[in-house]
């Protein structure tokens, strides 16, 4: 593959250049991908897992939390009771709400 570079805009270029640029990213990113793979294969034949010969743990990945209440002027407002309080819960808590009354 020949490219005349010197008969390109500015802008060809600079569209060359980041091509390029991502196509350097791609491959390091499958090459490691490749890599781990292998390692992994090999630490399982000899009946390890990755994660125990290097002893990084694995990240847990946690699932959102469902909401719990609902604001009672605007329904699509949701709080699923963790975290600071929203300012609608603090504000209905003080006109005398019960937290029971805007659960879903």
């Amino acid at each position: 593959m020949t490219i005349d570079i010197n008969g390109l805009s500015l802008k060809e270029l600079k569209d060359l250049q980041s091509q390029v640029a991502k196509s350097i990213a791609s491959f390091e990113d499958r090459k490691k991908k490749e890599a781990l793979a292998e390692i992994e294969e090999f630490a399982r034949a000899k009946g390890f897992s990755l994660a125990e010969l290097t002893g990084v743990t694995v990240a847990r990945k946690r699932s959102p939390a469902v909401a719990k209440y609902a604001n009672p002027a605007d329904s699509s407002d949701t709080w699923s009771g963790r975290g600071r309080k929203p300012r609608w819960f603090a504000a209905a808590l003080a006109a005398g709400k019960q937290p029971d009354d805007m659960s879903i």
